[in-house]
């Protein structure tokens, strides 16, 4: 009998497809972390890190099986996020690559870097009340 093997999380060294990635919201962020924690979950993804800052910016570290590539992208739309230019770019082509060459990347672990600017009334008010404190 074959052992079952699972995908070791962790970037791997010099992978071309450790991604840092931009976008925007208009979610809360607190809210956005949660969805999006659970989507990536659901998707059979890991979430290695994730938080937010008081003037709304989100950042969350995530990892995932390449052959997932398609649902992963869907879920960060889905979720709300306006991925910038560059992120549509790269998932773009990571998702034409994977389809392409589909057998040989069955094991390959992508790492997302992903910043989140939130817009949202909470966000807004926080940088707000920052920027009159200083």
């Amino acid at each position: 009998m074959n052992p079952i093997r699972l995908p070791k999380a962790g970037p791997k060294p010099n992978s071309p497809w450790a991604m840092m990635m931009r976008a925007r919201t208009m979610e809360e962020p607190a809210r956005l972390i949660q969805t999006l924690t659970g989507a990536i979950l659901g998707c059979g993804g890991w979430v290695l890190s994730r938080g937010a800052d008081d003037s709304g910016t989100i950042n969350i570290l995530f990892e995932f099986e390449r052959q997932h590539c398609v649902e992963m992208y869907t879920i960060l739309i889905a979720v709300g996020l306006e991925l910038s230019h560059l992120a549509h770019l790269r998932f773009t082509e990571l998702c034409q690559c994977t389809r392409s060459h589909f057998e040989d990347c069955g094991e390959e672990i992508i790492s997302v870097d992903l910043e989140i600017q939130s817009n949202s009334v909470e966000a807004n008010a926080a940088r707000r009340g920052a920027s009159e404190a200083a």
